[in-house]
């Protein structure tokens, strides 16, 4: 390794660290702060709650990363091109291509932590944290749920569905069981499926079972479409059911197989599973913006602006991976090509905006 490349990443994991402690810090400042009266109501001690922000660490430093990848590179750049730096190593006939390589190593790098973290830890903290929030914090004790199944336990009553899309916010397989105080069932309903319009529920396909005394049987009734009322509104279901990220690559696409062999439509995981691929690549993208906004001339002599331009960058591409991504859980877009889409547009742009850098 050349001493153009190690003098560049070493400046660069200076620079990484000490801006990603920074904003880490505000992070657990702000989260531990706006939530002192909820862990207060919960019951939770101030100890615990620190604890529970400390859990979602490991999220926020993935979701943070490529921001702080691309400030960090406009900034080492910056001040290399303030300095002169960049003029000594090209008067020496090395090429834009060869002055970005270590940006590109250390984007790759960063690429690699960031999916192996998101595979590991992340998928252990999250879960723990997203436990104690509903479990503790909002004290949602009567809904359970493992993956796609949920339980509800309500007054008299035990509730299942076997599936649930958070999108569309319609259920597949439900079961509402009503029973006496001594356990005896009194009536059951069962519906193929269920979508949430104007604030109620509507099943579709329903089996009514109801007890009748006077028969000691159960008079059966079907429905093509009945309203009923759950008590239970689609961001409750939401936050109960284990989410993506707190499943490793491997287990969701074993989700996925699972869901659709149940005959459901499981797109929503699908863009989630490759969006588990393609969002740590922005390291890389994020890293030859970086590298490319820092070698421009106006950063010699207003690096703020350049490090401005840079997060702006960081910014837009959220915009456009987040519309992206609902395109495909909306089904409008394929799930790979939502996933990848915001990838390959900044990748193009960051090549062009790569060739024509200012020398």
């Amino acid at each position: 390794m050349s001493i153009l490349i190690q003098y560049w990443i070493k400046e660069f994991c200076r620079f990484f660290l000490i801006i990603h402690t920074i904003v880490l810090s505000i992070f657990i400042a702000v989260d531990y702060l706006t939530n002192i009266d909820k862990f207060l109501k919960s019951g939770i001690s101030l100890f615990d709650g620190f604890g529970y922000v400390l859990l979602k660490l490991p999220f926020m430093f993935v979701q943070l990363t490529p921001a702080v990848t691309v400030i960090s590179a406009v900034t080492v750049f910056g001040l290399m091109n303030r300095n002169n730096e960049l003029l000594a190593i090209r008067s020496g006939g090395v090429s834009t291509a060869y002055i970005v390589m270590p940006a590109i190593i250390t984007g790759l790098a960063l690429s690699l932590i960031m999916f192996s973290l998101s595979e590991t830890l992340v998928t252990v903290t999250m879960s723990k944290a997203n436990h104690i929030k509903y479990s503790v914090i909002k004290k949602n004790r009567n809904l359970h749920a493992v993956r796609e199944n949920i339980w509800i336990k309500g007054d008299g009553s035990i509730s299942h569905f076997k599936y649930f899309n958070p999108v569309d916010r319609t259920i597949a397989g439900v079961t509402i069981t009503f029973l006496d105080r001594d356990f005896k069932m009194l009536k059951r309903v069962d519906a193929q499926t269920g979508e949430f319009k104007e604030n109620r529920w509507i099943l579709k396909g329903v089996l009514e079972q109801i007890f009748d005394k006077n028969i000691q049987d159960f008079a059966i009734k079907e429905y093509e479409e009945m309203e009923f009322d759950l008590n239970l509104a689609p961001d409750d279901l939401k936050a109960v059911v284990k989410k993506a990220e707190e499943m490793d690559f491997f287990e969701l696409a074993a989700h996925i197989k699972k869901v659709e062999a149940e005959g459901y439509d499981a797109t929503t995981y699908k863009v989630d599973l490759f969006g588990k691929s393609a969002f740590p690549f922005i390291c890389v993208i994020m890293a030859i913006i970086g590298a490319a906004t820092g070698m421009r001339r106006f950063v010699k002599s207003n690096l703020a602006f350049g490090i401005v331009v840079g997060v702006g960058v960081s910014f837009f591409y959220w915009i456009v991976h987040g519309f992206s991504t609902s395109l495909g859980y909306a089904r409008i877009l394929p799930p790979f090509v939502s996933a990848w889409a915001a990838n390959l547009i900044f990748l193009s742009v960051a090549i062009i905006y790569l060739i024509n850098t200012q020398e």
